[in-house]
């Protein structure tokens, strides 16, 4: 990290604090919209069946009547805001999914913590920018066991384009070149997983190593082990609580993307202070 005024830094991370929680706040419809098994498509319509419009924003449906209010007038109040799915979320109703405080919080964490590691080195807003995307993924994953196309092959390219615009900016720490190549070697390394063990590591997750082997290779190659072992000990953990808990076996398939975004976090907020 670059060597700054306490105040400095103070200022930093709360600007990236502050970022984070807003970007973090627009999240809820898209974990809502992208929260879907493997081969459905995408949530177009709110659980009462209205069409959403955009991917950002509050989960809350503008054309749902509101609570304690029935489509058909006082004889009809509260005949369908008590209506639940059977995923736990309200059928009818302004709101639905996620709520925007939990993402806007663990959103503004992480943007905080990148800033302190980083200070004010250009890279910094590349983190910002991704670290949105990278809660996305991960709660996305850890609902549905999916990771969407649409998130994980964009990742991989903006990080591996904007480090590249970062790169041509003065006091830059990383190495690009390294961005490219831990991209395709820790892509390589989760492929082979795939093969081996299919229903292990999914595809997603293949994907989703691109755009991770990035970001962790532009601090150099000790980030890049680093980060992967960090993911693969998380993983190990959480799945080792499960079976102590009695609340999976040895061949339950849990959700590795959100272990793999931790292990980079972790791996990323270490290469950046020590750079």
């Amino acid at each position: 990290m670059s060597d700054l005024p306490v105040p400095s830094v103070a200022v930093v991370v709360l600007v990236a604090a502050l970022w984070g929680a807003a970007a973090g706040a627009l999240l809820p419809r898209a974990v809502y919209r992208f929260a879907v098994p493997a081969g459905e498509a995408w949530r177009a319509q709110c659980p009462e069946g209205h069409p959403l419009r955009g991917w950002l924003g509050r989960a809350r449906c503008g054309q749902c009547a509101p609570r304690g209010e029935g489509a058909g007038g006082a004889g009809d109040t509260g005949r369908k805001a008590d209506v639940t799915r059977g995923d736990g979320e309200r059928a009818a109703g302004t709101s639905y999914g996620t709520g925007p405080v939990a993402p806007a919080a663990v959103t503004a964490l992480v943007c905080a913590a990148l800033a302190a590691a980083t200070g004010t080195r250009p890279e910094l807003a590349v983190w910002l920018l991704l670290a949105p995307v990278g809660v996305l993924l991960a709660v996305v994953d850890f609902r549905v066991q999916r990771l969407p196309d649409p998130l994980t092959l964009p990742f991989a390219a903006a990080a591996l384009a904007l480090l590249g615009v970062v790169a041509l900016v003065p006091e830059h720490a990383g190495t690009w070149t390294t961005a490219l190549l831990g991209a395709l070697a820790l892509g390589a390394g989760y492929f082979a997983l795939f093969l081996i063990n299919p229903a292990g590591m999914g595809f997603g997750d293949v994907k989703l190593a691109l755009g991770a082997g990035a970001v962790l290779g532009w601090y150099g190659w000790p980030t890049v082990m680093l980060g992967t072992f960090a993911g693969f000990l998380f993983g190990a953990l959480y799945g080792g609580t499960l079976v102590v808990a009695r609340r999976a076996g040895r061949g339950t398939a849990i959700p590795f993307g959100p272990f793999l975004i931790a292990g980079a976090f972790a791996g990323l907020l270490i290469g950046a202070y020590t750079a």
